[in-house]
């Protein structure tokens, strides 16, 4: 089981970089400043860093997601 099971669209890996990317490269095309897409930067990559590295390692390591079922092979099947 994964943590992005769990979440809705717009909180998936591919749409957390598309609009970290999106809000990077908005600032270089509105500004063209080094400087104000550094300031942009930043907090977006540690965001992005976050929720796609630290925040489902902490939700794997404190247990928060259940148990995938077991599937049935021939030594855990039932005796009849």
């Amino acid at each position: 089981m994964s943590v992005w099971d769990y979440k809705p669209w717009w909180c998936q890996p591919w749409s957390i970089l598309l609009t970290g990317v999106s809000i990077i490269g908005g600032s270089w095309f509105l500004f063209h400043r080094y400087w104000v897409t550094g300031l942009v930067a930043v907090p977006i990559l540690v965001w992005m860093g976050f929720f796609l590295l630290v925040y489902p390692r902490l939700m794997a390591e404190a247990g928060a997601l259940p148990e995938p079922p077991d599937i049935p092979t021939p030594d855990n099947l039932p005796k009849i």
